[in-house]
């Protein structure tokens, strides 16, 4: 009997240990299951990246000294810090890496599981905000810094310090390569000294600032993306022509034309795009991306592509924008309008910028990040743009990305600032942009 007892005390024994082993092993898979997840980018959401897209926006808003077009560059290269940042944990990242027009001095990357993403991410886009927006405000640059500890702590709820400090690492040395390569894109001589040609139909200051030519060498700025404006060009603007029969003169007088019939709708549209004051055309788009990442509820990955490649687009069509405008120079609706039509008082609906009018800026820049952002996302589907409610107006709602930058470019022409001809050449220039851009996708 005694013997049979201790016989059973055995096996239950060996029963126990067999359990506690295979408890044991199925908690270290399950380990392992959520180390091989982190390892990956795409297994977060994108609220970190939304967060710093908020404050983004704040900063745009609230700078001073930045050309309305200038704030591609913050728009695409905080893109670029924010994939390159994340790069360890999404497979087939060279592929893009390839495709950035000169980055060098990106950090040696460790093993994909040494990261925590959104960390990396956090400390990427805290160290690119303080250098693109070294004028800040003082309650701005706190922001920045708050943003980041405040993320930081949480991410020490779960994470260990020294996997915190190893991302964060990561991210700065990612920012500073980036911001490095930023500032050898040209930008800084886009106002050197420019003569303004003279003659007929050719561009000059417009009332009422006159002010001088903006950024006349922006065109020269080095893109982002390697071959993004290759064979953008538009087609030769128009012929010039005083003769009312001309299509020159047509096109200044359907200008004119809808000055005096403009609909309620009409003027909230050009009001919704005037971006000046608010966030800026590119902080527009910027804000749309958020917003369509938002609704999306995309991964932390599939947010940041989005991210880069939106505002690669963004800054590059811009580029190629700029070069044709200051290579055709062509006249300003206001000036043909009040010196060869005789209507010495009439204004646009908004004031008109201070660089020739050939081709539409809103319209080139809209229509590479709606044909980005479709790639990306798909159909949009029903889609309403919130970005101006806290200036008070009404939102508007569109049926595809495409309807959103068709309705930028011909808010222009409502705004009394473009010919129609150049806001559908705009339109064609950043499509064709995009479409270099994505010729590279895979």
């Amino acid at each position: 009997m005694t013997t049979t007892i201790r016989k059973w005390r055995l096996l239950a024994r060996l029963i126990a240990a067999i359990t506690l082993a295979i408890l044991f092993l199925g908690s270290c898979k399950k380990s392992n299951d959520h180390e091989d997840k982190e390892q990956h980018a795409a297994s977060f959401s994108a609220d970190v990246l939304d967060k710093w897209m908020t404050l983004q926006l704040r900063l745009i808003r609230n700078a001073s000294g930045v050309p309305n077009h200038g704030f591609a560059r913050h728009f695409a290269y905080t893109g670029v810090a924010a994939l390159e940042s994340l790069a360890p944990g999404i497979p087939g990242k060279q592929a893009w890496q390839n495709k950035w027009n000169g980055l060098t001095g990106l950090p040696a990357a460790g093993k994909a599981k040494d990261y925590y993403y959104p960390a990396n991410l956090n400390a990427a886009m805290a160290a690119i905000s303080k250098s693109f927006f070294p004028n800040a405000s003082v309650a701005d640059k706190a922001a920045i810094d708050s943003l980041e500890f405040a993320l930081n702590l949480d991410f020490l709820a779960t994470q260990s310090s020294p996997r915190i400090e190893r991302s964060a690492a990561f991210g700065k040395a990612v920012a500073a390569a980036v911001f490095n390569w930023s500032e050898s894109d040209g930008y800084k001589n886009a106002n050197n000294p420019y003569v303004v040609p003279v003659g007929p139909g050719l561009w000059k200051p417009t009332a009422p600032a006159f002010a001088a030519p903006a950024t006349p060498y922006w065109g020269n700025n080095r893109t982002v993306i390697i071959g993004s404006i290759s064979n953008a060009e538009p087609q030769a603007p128009m012929t010039y022509s005083t003769d009312p029969a001309s299509p020159f003169y047509q096109a200044v007088k359907q200008v004119y034309d809808v000055s005096q019939t403009l609909t309620d709708d009409q003027k909230a549209m050009a009001a919704f795009w005037r971006d000046v004051p608010g966030v800026s055309s590119p902080g527009h788009w910027l804000s749309i991306l958020r917003q369509v990442i938002h609704i999306r509820k995309s991964s932390l990955a599939d947010a940041a592509l989005a991210y880069a490649l939106t505002g690669a687009a963004v800054n590059d069509a811009l580029i190629s924008c700029f070069r044709s405008k200051y290579q055709y120079s062509v006249v300003r609706p206001i000036t043909y309008i009040r010196e060869v039509m005789s209507q010495e008082t009439w204004s646009p609906y908004l004031g008109t910028p201070a660089h020739p009018e050939f081709v539409s800026a809103h319209s080139s820049l809209s229509a590479a990040a709606a044909d980005i952002m479709q790639e990306i996302f798909g159909n949009s589907g029903t889609f309403t743009d919130h970005t101006y409610d806290y200036l008070g107006y009404t939102p508007r709602t569109y049926s595809s990305f495409q309807s959103i930058a068709a309705e930028a470019g011909i808010s222009r022409l409502y705004a009394g600032i473009h010919y129609l001809a150049s806001i559908n050449a705009g339109l064609v220039q950043g499509k064709k942009v995009a479409a270099n851009i994505l010729s590279g996708k895979k």
